[in-house]
């Protein structure tokens, strides 16, 4: 996995993302709402983008969920949850990566841009984790960038 340095890495769109801890359920609950602006990876001017998310460490193949695909568009509408089940605790040692990717059938998907939401990101990707600890059963819904810089494209599957 190569790095590129935090500031050469280029901005491929953003994403709005909500987050709910549900102390009633004793889970995380993650909304990909929509992409914006996002890259245009296909030689028709435009991606069939589907966002992957996951939450990190230690939490095995549950922790992976994927949108529907979304096809010709920069600028897709999911509008989908998925949730984890954790104690609220936990969620200060976890991590959320989240990226973007165009399908492509055939051949292996193209990584568009991520980013990682927890304890150890910056900027508003941390003001965003820590607003959803600290205000629980409430929806915080924020526009990230997505970044070029491989530090979430771990696994394309």
């Amino acid at each position: 996995m190569t790095r590129v340095k935090e500031d050469e890495a280029e901005e491929r769109g953003r994403i709005l993302i909500s987050l709910t801890y549900s102390t009633q359920k004793g889970r995380l609950i993650v909304g990909v709402v929509r992409c914006a602006h996002l890259a245009a990876m296909d030689s028709n001017g435009y991606s069939d983008p589907f966002v992957k998310i996951c939450l990190k460490p230690d939490m095995g193949k549950k922790a992976k969920n994927k949108t529907q695909i979304k096809k010709k568009t920069l600028n897709p509408e999911f509008n989908e949850e998925f949730s984890y089940e954790i104690k609220h605790g936990e969620l200060a040692k976890k991590s959320l990566d989240i990226s973007v990717w165009d399908y492509d059938m055939g051949t292996s998907n193209d990584f568009i841009g991520g980013c990682q939401l927890g304890i150890t990101a910056k900027g508003e990707c941390l003001k965003h984790w820590y607003e959803c600890l600290k205000n629980k059963d409430k929806k915080i819904e924020r526009w990230h960038v997505l970044l070029n810089d491989n530090t979430v494209k771990d696994t394309d599957d």
